[in-house]
């Protein structure tokens, strides 16, 4: 702790003279006495991870065949047959062909698995919130409102009178004392 003399752990407090394990610092995490450091030798990997990948739990169409004519197929019983994962989100793509007319609901839909389950008489719910995208995005894509066929509103009385450009400014009598006249 370094708290002197009366500390019971005498002037230096254990850490002896000088150098580096003596000063507060120490020294630096991965530091390896001047030896190049794990870090830096090791080769490093082109490219990147996103950190906001989406990970699904991918369904093909030819799977959704095992269930009766006419089922809601949802999260639980994807769950229940084995098909998805739990706590990931479903993507249902169009691999295969589907002859069964199905309610199907899942995070995601590819076109073409779409237009299967549709073409079958099936229908397509999307689960959970629509994209967002980012506000400047958001305004450049909202349409622009159309303006109201509302009555004009009123100027107010003065704004509306013209003002002569040169105009010549009435002339100003003086006031004469009252004990002159």
């Amino acid at each position: 702790m370094g708290r002197g003399t009366g500390s019971g752990r005498g002037k230096t407090s254990g850490r002896g003279q000088k150098g580096q394990n003596a000063r507060s610092e120490g020294f630096r995490l991965g530091f390896e006495g001047g030896q190049m450091p794990f870090s830096q030798r090791i080769p490093k990997l082109p490219g990147f991870k996103n950190p906001f990948k989406k990970i699904y739990s991918v369904v093909n169409i030819s799977k959704l065949s095992r269930f009766a004519d006419g089922a809601k197929v949802d999260a639980k019983t994807l769950l229940e047959e084995g098909l998805v994962h739990e706590g990931e989100e479903i993507k249902i793509l169009g691999t295969g062909r589907l002859k069964r007319r199905l309610t199907v609901e899942a995070h995601a839909f590819s076109a073409s698995a779409r237009d299967a389950i549709e073409k079958a008489g099936g229908s397509v719910t999307v689960l959970g919130q629509p994209r967002k995208i980012g506000a400047k995005r958001t305004a450049a894509k909202a349409p622009k409102p159309l303006p109201t066929p509302e009555a004009p509103k009123q100027a107010p009385a003065a704004a509306k009178q013209p003002r002569a450009k040169s105009a010549p400014t009435a002339p100003v009598e003086e006031a004469t004392p009252p004990d002159e006249a």
